[in-house]
């Protein structure tokens, strides 16, 4: 850790003499560099045995499942990229790239069944899932090391309203974006061609008037149309380049702020524990070690909070000004395209 893991060419395989259809992913991950075959059920499984074994974690949500459609190339391109966002997640995390289940649906060869099915099982059987998780971490000891109770209720209910906010406005920047893509698709390449057909039309007209002095700029006004009709057609391949890849980013964070309500409801029920115990034992009700005890265990949640809290802010910061730095340089390459079409016509003029 850390390492990548690349998903590409998906494949279309048969299997009970062609009887059933399925995509095959084929994946290399860097610290093996050797490559494995998954399925979408098999990172459907993945998802679900990580999603149990760790309650402090937001482990992303896969693209959806689709049950129509799912060998159309459109398709098949978005959840391969969906499924790329969602691996990178999961190996730049120190705990899920680590985990002996995710190790196994990256490692184990894909035509090796059996040792597939131990793997399996094995994961399937782990009983350190839930709240037993917690039983797994160390936090450091001695003077000084507990954490100061309600700096971290101020620091969660902190992250509670953030993710709030983040959650709105993404969901507000993903309508948007919908929105101008569906524009760009449709009104703005009609529009467009709507001009370069009037320009063809004009030059058309002049075309009747055979007169030889005129037939460049007759060519010009014609070429002038051309620009028009593919810079509409710019307009139309755009969202793909730069707003589709935003979307998925957004898709990926939806899933994630999706799960830290529940994070934040283990770590809120810990504090609430703690506050009672402490009550109880002013009142004589709890014997002071066991009030120490719910103390300790709810120091290791909080630690586990904070920290999934912290890789949470940093993550975000690296994907999000990576995508938007991608998102500014394909704007910067369409209108250059713009310019460039624009300026080829410009130039047809010259020589009239």
């Amino acid at each position: 850790y850390p390492f990548q893991c690349s998903i590409e060419d998906p494949t279309k395989q048969t299997k009970f003499k062609g009887m059933k259809s399925y995509i095959a992913y084929k994946l290399v991950p860097s610290h093996t560099g050797q490559q494995v075959h998954r399925r979408y059920k098999h990172f459907d499984w993945l998802y679900g045995r990580l999603a149990e074994k760790f309650p402090v974690i937001s482990v992303p949500h896969l693209p959806e499942k689709q049950a129509t459609g799912r060998f159309e190339e459109d398709f098949i391109s978005k959840r391969r990229k969906g499924l790329a966002w969602w691996m990178d997640h999961m190996c730049s995390h120190p705990v899920l790239a680590q985990c002996d289940a995710f190790q196994h649906f990256l490692t184990c060869p894909s035509t090796d069944e059996k040792t597939w099915k131990q793997g399996k099982r094995k994961a399937e059987k782990d009983e350190m899932v839930g709240a037993n998780f917690f039983l797994t971490i160390s936090v450091p000891t001695g003077p000084g090391a507990s954490l100061d109770l309600q700096e971290v209720e101020s620091q969660v209910d902190g992250f509670k309203a953030f993710t709030k906010k983040m959650d709105e406005s993404a969901l507000q920047l993903n309508h948007t974006a919908n929105e101008f893509a569906r524009k760009q698709v449709t009104g703005f390449k009609k529009e467009y061609q709507k001009v370069g057909h009037s320009f063809k039309c004009l030059s058309q007209a002049f075309e009747l008037d055979q007169q030889a002095f005129s037939a460049g700029l007759n060519q010009a006004i014609a070429f002038t149309a051309e620009a028009y009709d593919a810079i509409g057609d710019l307009f139309a391949d755009q969202p793909r380049q730069d707003l589709d890849p935003v979307m998925d980013l957004l898709a990926l964070y939806q899933g994630h702020l999706a799960n830290f309500p529940d994070i934040i409801h283990v770590q809120k029920g810990a504090l609430t524990k703690v506050k009672e115990s402490k009550r109880h034992v002013e009142e004589g009700k709890m014997e002071l070690q066991k009030a120490e005890g719910i103390q300790e265990r709810c120091n290791i949640i909080s630690f586990a909070t904070l920290a999934e809290i912290n890789h949470f802010h940093k993550i975000r910061v690296r994907d999000f000004k990576s995508q938007m730095q991608h998102f500014l340089q394909q704007q910067i390459l369409f209108f250059q395209k713009v310019t460039q079409k624009l300026e080829e016509a410009l130039h047809k003029y010259d020589s009239v």
